[in-house]
């Protein structure tokens, strides 16, 4: 799938707008490098319980999350409000979050985004965020070469939003933007050269474009210091059993074939990334909180702090 049935029914808001007070609009100043958890990671443990989860999650360690579930300005069924009180109990901080922007979300004959939209960037500045990340794109939008790049138009009048609340606005790729394209160029290229890196940050998912038939190193290569937030992810091939049609499925950090901690080397000195977004989402047997653990320990074993 190219985002998971989770995501795709997510991040839709009520009507209406509210002024946001000007102490919410100041930037999160989360440290340079930071190591937190694709709350993905843990989709069944969220959905039952959400929070014993985070309850689990910070006794391991994590202090940084990334949520995955936004729907109706609710974050896993808490308001904002209720949300940040959570994870400040717990002694962690979000700093980014996955909410898919489309095409629904802009309001062509105001020329203006839909409250739907304001009201997911503004939550999004309320919990503290530096970034509000879409992960996804719909299928008729990327397969049409015009449609693509009125897109990435709203791409950055999204991060020009954003900015308002010392925000980016941010994208993170599948494998599709790297096995389709328009000419001789991927999605994936026609995604950076169209947006602005000043107002939309790309987040690279190191393990999702294996599927895409590309390779991680390769393109932190081509675009050096493109990448403020990456997701850290391995991969392995997957079993005949799974079915569907990727044929790689993520793992335990270092158990794969994706060449992480050189990745990581490389990718900073090029000037990047800022976060390191810890995400698994197949577990070769073992529980998803215990795989979460083990992630935790190899990234804090190669000198990667979770706090």
């Amino acid at each position: 799938m190219i985002r998971r049935q989770f995501l795709k029914t997510g991040a839709l808001a009520v009507a209406g707008t509210f002024a946001l007070p000007d102490f919410l609009k100041a930037s999160a100043n989360y440290p340079q490098k930071l190591v937190g958890l694709q709350l993905y990671s843990v989709r069944d443990e969220m959905g039952k319980d959400a929070l014993g989860s985070l309850q689990q999650l910070s006794g391991m360690g994590y202090r940084y999350v990334e949520h995955a579930w936004y729907r109706d300005r609710k974050f896993y069924g808490w308001t904002p409000k209720e949300f940040k009180n959570v994870l400040d109990d717990l002694g962690m901080k979000m700093p980014s979050g996955h909410t898919v922007m489309r095409w629904a979300h802009w309001d062509d004959s105001k020329k203006d985004f839909t409250d739907q939209w304001k009201q997911t960037v503004e939550d999004a500045a309320f919990m503290g965020q530096d970034y509000v990340i879409s992960p996804s794109m719909e299928e008729y939008v990327r397969k049409d070469p015009e449609a693509l790049k009125k897109f990435m138009d709203l791409f950055n009048k999204s991060g020009e939003l954003c900015k308002k609340y010392n925000m980016k606005f941010g994208y993170h790729n599948h494998d599709f933007e790297f096995s389709e394209k328009h000419g001789d160029q991927t999605l994936f290229d026609i995604i950076l050269t169209r947006t602005d890196p000043k107002l939309v940050m790309q987040q690279l998912d190191t393990g999702n474009l294996y599927n895409g038939g590309a390779k991680a190193i390769d393109i932190v290569k081509k675009y050096p210091g493109r990448f403020e937030s990456w997701h850290v992810k391995d991969e392995i091939l997957a079993p005949a059993s799974a079915g569907g049609h990727e044929k790689y499925e993520s793992c335990i950090l270092s158990r794969g074939i994706v060449p992480i901690k050189e990745i990581l080397e490389i990718a900073s000195k090029a000037g990047g990334p800022n976060h390191f977004i810890i995400e698994q989402e197949s577990y070769q047997g073992r529980t998803p909180l215990d795989c979460m653990k083990r992630n935790l320990d190899i990234m804090q074993g190669w000198g990667y702090k979770a706090s």
